[in-house]
């Protein structure tokens, strides 16, 4: 353990890089019983341990595409006194786009019964991102969008919403989708964007639903607020905190507080073809089978220690 850096953080994130909730659930549950959780830093592959103990963890902000295999986590995690809140992302996309996501209809079942347990409050459903191609154009999007803002009406207050950004390996499964498929990326303008994120944005207001643009603050207008998915005013919202916490922006513009991440990078296996945290597929499969929920670190790759 003395070969490792040790931090303690208020705040966890679990986890922008893969899905924890859908996938790893016994894994973090056992991290909190042991009061720790190691993670990889991976732009320097330095490793850590992070606490899990609740005098050094307040906060939990899960991220998840699918929260249905984590209900049960949930209740134990509650029972230990921590506070948390969800990012959840629904975007009723063709499965074409994510291959491995529960339908639509029971996924909003569950931010319902989410919601239910926990408050509308505590819930940010993530439209991210929005992908216009030939076959999700923007008459799909208003179509799909507002069938969402119908189901979601009075279990959330917030959407978050971006459009794709193309990192070099999100372009690149595009591009082999174009190849065996007649499914092709648009290239639309900054003012087609703020035109359409704006009628979203009305949409949404018709519903009681506030629009928050994530990293794109070109969108920022009266309707639309600037996104921070980790927000230390939901904290004082929920929880009554008023604590100072300082920002920590992850790429350009963001506005999330600072937090630790515990997840890793080419894990999650839902393969959705716009996801910035997985590379190729082969990988992916590898650090899941790799995976063993004693394991201090998410995956037991070589020289990741298993604490016993």
């Amino acid at each position: 353990m003395n070969n490792f850096k040790i931090k303690k953080s208020p705040i966890i994130s679990v986890s922008r890089r893969t899905d924890i909730p859908a996938f790893y659930g016994d894994w973090f549950l056992d991290k909190i019983n042991r009061g720790f959780a190691g993670y990889v830093n991976p732009f320097n592959n330095h490793k850590y341990y992070v606490s899990l103990k609740p005098e050094d963890a307040k906060y939990f902000i899960f991220w998840s595409n699918n929260y249905i295999p984590f209900m049960d986590k949930l209740k134990k995690i509650e029972k230990k006194g921590f506070n948390f809140y969800f990012n959840y992302t629904i975007n009723n996309y063709p499965s074409i786009f994510e291959p491995n996501l529960p339908q639509a209809d029971a996924l909003i079942r569950n931010l319902k019964n989410l919601s239910d347990k926990y408050s509308p409050k505590s819930i940010n459903w993530r439209y991210d991102p929005i992908i216009i191609t030939n076959i999700t154009d923007f008459v799909y999007h208003l179509k799909n969008f507002n069938e969402l803002l119908k189901n979601l009406s009075g279990y959330v207050e917030r959407c978050f919403f971006s459009y794709i950004f193309l990192y070099d390996k999100v372009k690149k499964r595009f591009n082999d989708l174009n190849l065996k498929s007649s499914i092709k990326l648009t290239e639309i303008s900054n003012e087609q964007k703020i035109n359409f994120a704006n009628e979203l944005a009305a949409m949404a207001e018709s519903y009681n639903i506030k629009m928050y643009s994530c990293c794109r603050d070109f969108l920022v207008q009266d309707k639309i607020k600037k996104a921070r998915c980790i927000d230390s005013n939901i904290f004082s919202e929920l929880f009554n905190d008023k604590n100072v916490y300082k920002t920590k922006p992850t790429r350009k513009e963001c506005g999330c507080t600072d937090s630790v991440d515990i997840g890793h990078y080419n894990s999650c296996m839902h393969n959705c073809i716009y996801c910035y945290a997985n590379s190729n597929l082969p990988v992916i499969r590898k650090n899941y089978k790799l995976h063993n929920p004693e394991s201090l670190f998410l995956c037991n790759n070589s020289g990741y220690m298993i604490i016993k």
